[in-house]
Parts: structure tokens; C-alpha cells; sequence
């Protein structure tokens, strides 16, 4: 993915600087064209010369330079910002984050990051204090609802003998997110044209106006599959529970319970092209919750149950012609005989099927393993990060969708 991308590295002014050398030096081994720019900070841990040695352009610095690239631009920034397939800060400061942020042009850096339309990855690094300060994160969050991607900051050894949260990710870490975005932006547009509508998060049965029923999802799968289905060009409605940044473009309806879930899915879905239930939605709910806290000394509630609406089998039941239905099965046991009873009486078209009792797999973790399974037979997909589960889901969708070439119409 790297071959041929023209890629802007820019570099602040933080400790983990000399770091980019080793960025810098890998792009360029996968074939990438890179051109660095240095803030003026950087320059006081890292030399133009070593940067400019390992590069593929000399470094840049100044927003008054002249540039005579090969468009014969004379505006250094616009030229950069407009030629670049990707722009890659490592680190990224505190600063340069805020700038972006707030379309601050405070330099070169900054300036080429306001003037490009390409996808922006950034590289946080900074002492753990800074790091999580509510600016910070705010302005990460909201750089997310952007397109903006993060590799985080792992935990170790910091300036001054520090340890904790804040060192920049390894650079072979930076080059694989890169290689991950460029694949992303460059992929085929396969669901262009189709509506799309995902489910993400587990609902909240209220037993009081404190307390209710729920589940340990964290909606990162649903997430996953929305912003995965946005980059391949279909128009994304995320139905969900939970308050995550969602991928830029993608339309959000908030919801609680399952009775709200329903409703919100059942007035969008007869228009969708593909749905994906991904959410987790509570299988009983109280039949009269409590309109005031139940205190502890009025002695234990009794708590008496009923069924939640079945959204999924609702959905196949209504599903209209050429629409694509795909459930989710979060089992502990019998994975396969109960994904494939799933499968034929809820109507559906693919069932994705996790154990979340495996390690590494399941709610909240960052990565999952699932089994696809459709009326073709089944597919395992090997432990991976979520949003890769989220391309095998719609990979497998895709195909589904494609008609047969030996088939009689």
C-alpha cells in the first residue's frame, strides 16, 4: 500500500522526535515518496541533515521558502497538502493537535495540514500528565469525528525518568496504521450507492430511574463495521447506545433501550440496501420499572422479567427484496449449532458468531474472532483488530450481494 504514496511526515518538537528518523526510514524501504517537515521545535532534537539524508525530498521548514517542485508551485504548503496521499505526524505534540483542532495556521506543519484534503494520521507523544488532560482528549474526540486517525501512546519510559502513559507508538506500529489507512482510502468503492445501517452497544432495560439491565458491549464492533462501510462509499446510519466518536459522515441515531432501538431500526430499515444488527441488545427487560430509586431499605425487589422485542427476527420477518440482513451471536458455548439455529429462524443472511468468553474476543476487547456463517457454509476469521472483523463482515455482504454469474434470472 505504501509503494508510490507520496507521504508528508511531519515532525514536532517533542523528546521522541529522533524517533520519525526510524518512521521516516521505513516509508521509504516500502517505497513511499517522502517529504518531512520540521517545526521549529523539532529542530532542536533532530537535524535537517539526517532527515533530509533518509527522505525522499529535503526537509522543509518555513512557510516563506520558495518551492520549485516539479508543479512549479510557489506556495509550499498548498503544494504539499495538495500532492500528498497521506500526511503522518510523529510525534504529534499537544500543540499541533489543538492547532488542527482549531484550524490554527501557525507554521508550515500546521498550515499543510489545514490545506490538504488527505487522510491525516497522527502520532501522539507526550508526558502522561499532558496526555490526559480533558483539552487533549477532547480535541483527539473531535479530530475523530473528522476522519482524523490516532495511533495511540503506549505506556513506558518518558522524559526526565518519567514512566506511564504518553510514548510514541513504535514506529513499525505508525508504518502498519499508515499501510491500514491507505488501504482503507484506496479500497474499492463497493457499497457506493447502498444505504447502510448499523446497530452498536448493548441496551439498557431501566428497573429504576438508577439501575437497569445491560450488557459488557462497548459498541467498538458496530463501530468498526459503520466507519468500515463509510470508507467504501455507503451512507451509514449508526443506531447506538453508547457515546463514541463515530467515523466522519456516518449519521448517528442515540437510542437506550431495546424498545427505542427498535423503533429507531424499523423506521430506517425498509429503505436500506444492508443491515448489520451488532448491537447487543438485552433479551428481558422489567415489566414495571420503578418511577422513583428503589432504596435498600424498603428490603430486595422483587424483579419480575419480560421478553424484549426480538429485533433481528422482526427485521427478517419484513426483510424487503435485495436487502441484506446480517445478525450478530455472542455465545459461551456450542458456537456453531447455535450461530446456525440463528441463522434459520431469524431470517437472516449472515450470522457473525463470537465466543466472548475467548480471550481477546468479544466485548470491550480491541479485537475479535468470529465465525461468518450464511446459507453457502461457514467462514472463520482468525483473532483481529475489530475493524479488520469489520471488513471480513463486509466482504462476506458484498459477496452475497453479488449475483451469481451461472444463475438463471
Amino acid at each position: 500500500m505504501l509503494a508510490g504514496k507520496r507521504i508528508v511526515l511531519g515532525v514536532t518538537g517533542g523528546i521522541a522526535a529522533y524517533k520519525a528518523v526510524e518512521v521516516c526510514r521505513r516509508l521509504v524501504d516500502a517505497g513511499a515518496h517522502v517529504t518531512p517537515i520540521m517545526t521549529d521545535g523539532a529542530r532542536h532534537f533532530v537535524g535537517e541533515t539526517t532527515l533530509s539524508t533518509l527522505a525522499s525530498e529535503a526537509v522543509r521548514t518555513s512557510l516563506w521558502e520558495i518551492d520549485h517542485g516539479a508543479d512549479g508551485s510557489p506556495i509550499t504548503h498548498t503544494r504539499l497538502g495538495q500532492t500528498a496521499d497521506l500526511v503522518i505526524v510523529a510525534p504529534a505534540t499537544a500543540r499541533v493537535i489543538s492547532d488542527l483542532r482549531t484550524g490554527r495556521s501557525a507554521d508550515l506543519l500546521s498550515a499543510t495540514l489545514i490545506a490538504t484534503t488527505a487522510p491525516v494520521l497522527l502520532a501522539p507523544a507526550m508526558h502522561t500528565e499532558m496526555w490526559e488532560h480533558p483539552a487533549v482528549r477532547e480535541n483527539l474526540e473531535v479530530l475523530a469525528t473528522r476522519g482524523v486517525h490516532v495511533v495511540p501512546p503506549e505506556e513506558g519510559r518518558l522524559a526526565g525518568g518519567d514512566s506511564g502513559a504518553g510514548r510514541l507508538a513504535d514506529p513499525a506500529t505508525i508504518v502498519e496504521a499508515a499501510e491500514k489507512v491507505l488501504a482503507g482510502t484506496s479500497a474499492a468503492a463497493d457499497l457506493a450507492g447502498l444505504a447502510v445501517l448499523v446497530t452498536a452497544g448493548g441496551t439498557r432495560e431501566p428497573i429504576d430511574p438508577v439501575r437497569f439491565i445491560g450488557n459488557r458491549s462497548s459498541g467498538k464492533q458496530g463501530y468498526a463495521v459503520a466507519a468500515e462501510a463509510a470508507s467504501r462509499g455507503a451512507r451509514v446510519t449508526l443506531v447506538t447506545t453508547v457515546d463514541r466518536p463515530p467515523a466522519a459522515g456516518v449519521e448517528v441515531v442515540r437510542v437506550d433501550t431495546a424498545d427505542e432501538m427498535h423503533a429507531a431500526v424499523a423506521e430506517r430499515s425498509p429503505t436500506c440496501d444492508v443491515v448489520v444488527m451488532a448491537a447487543a441488545v438485552a433479551d428481558f427487560k422489567p415489566v414495571d420499572p420503578a418511577d422513583r430509586k428503589i432504596k435498600k431499605a424498603g428490603g430486595v425487589p422483587e424483579v419480575v422479567l419480560e421478553p424484549t422485542v426480538d429485533i433481528l427476527a422482526a427485521l427478517g420477518a419484513a426483510k424487503p427484496a435485495g436487502q441484506t440482513l446480517v445478525g450478530f451471536a455472542a455465545e459461551t458455548d456450542d458456537l456453531r449449532a447455535n450461530a446456525e439455529a440463528k441463522l434459520s429462524a431469524k431470517g437472516a443472511d449472515l450470522i457473525v458468531a463470537n465466543d466472548v468468553s475467548a480471550p481477546g474476543a468479544g466485548f470491550e476487547h480491541d479485537t475479535n474472532e468470529v465465525v461468518l456463517l450464511s446459507a453457502t457454509g461457514a467462514t472463520e476469521v482468525a483473532r483481529a483488530d475489530k475493524r479488520r472483523i469489520a471488513k471480513a463482515v463486509l466482504d462476506a455482504v458484498t459477496t452475497l450481494r453479488t449475483p451469481n454469474p451461472g444463475s438463471q434470472s
